[in-house]
């Protein structure tokens, strides 16, 4: 059965494709199903409406991961981590840089 909330945010999404919130959100409850690439698709886009959301970068980094796009996810990384320190969001630069140890 499909997630409700998941129909709800792509009709939104239909209606207003540049709402990085909905964008966003979309992204994140598309991972909670386990929908990686699609959820990735969702979050590049939520980059491309507000490209200094530096939650979404991380968000994307985890689901390229999860869908065995490393190169792609290295490069994500280290924009979402310049992003994340300009914005001083420290968590997200954090979660960031434990991601690129690992990715070296």
């Amino acid at each position: 059965m499909a997630n409700p909330r998941i129909e709800q945010l792509k009709k939104l999404v239909q209606m207003e494709p540049n709402d990085e919130v909905a964008l966003f959100g979309l992204g994140k409850f598309l991972m909670e199903e386990g929908s990686f690439a699609e959820a990735a698709n969702y979050l590049e886009l939520c980059i491309k409406a507000k490209p200094d959301y530096s939650a979404a970068y991380l968000a994307l980094v985890e689901s390229l991961l999860k869908i065995d796009q490393k190169e792609r996810a290295k490069q994500v990384c280290q924009d979402g981590h310049a992003v994340s320190l300009k914005k001083g969001d420290m968590q997200v630069t954090k979660k960031l840089e434990a991601i690129q140890a690992t990715l070296s």
